[in-house]
């Protein structure tokens, strides 16, 4: 919308311009029709560069900014090209002026827009003085398709122990877009719960969301995968995803990554040896006498001795703790002659 407006106003400037032209005594009024050829040539120009402009990449920055920076630097640099071109300008003094106006209103014309197309590397710095674009935390966090469509993430971020600006690039949008319209019922119901969470972050005030839909050209040819990469490169920020080998991508270009897996292996109680846990057993293990059962929150237990007592709620010793990737699995005992420990104030057991 912003946009428009410019080149609305700037196609109106640019009538008046001509109107000012045609009704000077600059041009000869013989014959009849040139004051309507300047006229139209000074329209053309205006739309010219105005087509122009739509064939370059569209880029944002903050309107009000945008115009006073790009006036400033489109007037000095009229100013300047006006004494560099000053032996070729025409003597008059008048001519002069008119090339002066015309060069300056373009000139304003491709700054404002430069800059309102630029809004994530437009830095104006004076010494000891920077103006730039405020953010929320440290580093913005890069979503990839696999944990948006995982759904965690929303609630992570809506407990409010995330203050980065969230960035959603376009083209991870596309890739949930063609989920979503998948012919497979499983994938087409995955890629509509990630355009699900999307909306349900959007429309969370609280939430610095920003949809990230400018096209590098380091993006040309790349697999998404890739393009998340290079994108966290570009903004110095962190690639947020559940996908293993996106993971081991990022980090072999130096890139960090949040992996909510491990977040939330983090976050999960931690039993030490010895310690004393309820359990039920759902079913046998893959060895003989040992039984399989589930916390609430997924970790699994694998039971010594536990093999006849699927189906019973039984009393575990930890025995040891393991941590793989995949996640993170305890062993323990079952024995019915076991003392329970009384929970201690404060204790997870």
């Amino acid at each position: 919308m912003a946009l428009l407006i410019l080149r609305v106003v700037f196609v109106l400037v640019a009538a008046g311009v001509g109107v000012r032209m045609v009704r000077s005594d600059l041009l000869p009024h013989d014959p009849v029709w040139l004051p309507w050829v300047v006229f139209g040539g000074v329209m053309a120009l205006a739309m010219g560069v105005i087509v122009g402009d739509k064939f370059l990449r569209r880029k944002q920055i903050d309107t009000l900014s945008a115009v006073y920076f790009g006036l400033i630097v489109g007037l000095f640099l009229t100013y300047v090209l006006r004494l560099a071109l000053a032996p070729i300008l025409p003597q008059k003094e008048e001519q002069a002026q008119w090339v002066q106006l015309v060069l300056g209103m373009v000139l304003c014309y491709m700054c404002i827009s430069l800059l309102l197309q630029t809004k994530d590397d437009f830095r104006f710095i004076i010494p000891y003085v920077e103006f730039a674009r405020e953010v929320k935390g440290l580093k913005p966090y890069i979503l990839d398709t696999s944990v948006v469509i995982d759904g965690r993430i929303a609630d992570v971020i809506e407990t409010k122990v995330v203050d980065n600006q969230i960035i959603m690039p376009r083209f991870v949008i596309g890739e949930l877009q063609a989920i979503a319209d998948s012919s497979d019922r499983l994938r087409r119901g995955r890629g509509r719960r990630g355009l699900d969470i999307l909306n349900r972050l959007r429309s969370n005030a609280e939430v610095d969301l920003m949809i990230f839909d400018r096209e590098l050209p380091e993006f040309v040819g790349q697999p998404v995968d890739l393009k998340l990469v290079l994108l966290a490169k570009h903004l110095e920020g962190k690639v947020v995803t559940n996908d293993y080998n996106l993971n081991k991508v990022a980090r072999l270009h130096g890139v960090e990554v949040v992996n909510l897996n491990d977040l939330a292996n983090a976050l999960k109680p931690v039993y030490l040896p010895g310690e004393a846990l309820e359990v039920r057993i759902v079913k046998r293990g893959e060895e003989p006498g040992q039984g399989v059962g589930y916390l609430d929150d997924g970790t699994m237990i694998v039971v010594e001795a536990g093999s006849e007592r699927v189906n019973q709620v039984i009393r575990v010793a930890v025995t040891s703790v393991l941590q793989p990737s995949a996640g993170r699995m305890i062993f323990g005992r079952a024995d019915s002659a076991f003392e329970p420990v009384r929970p201690r104030e404060g204790s997870r057991a």
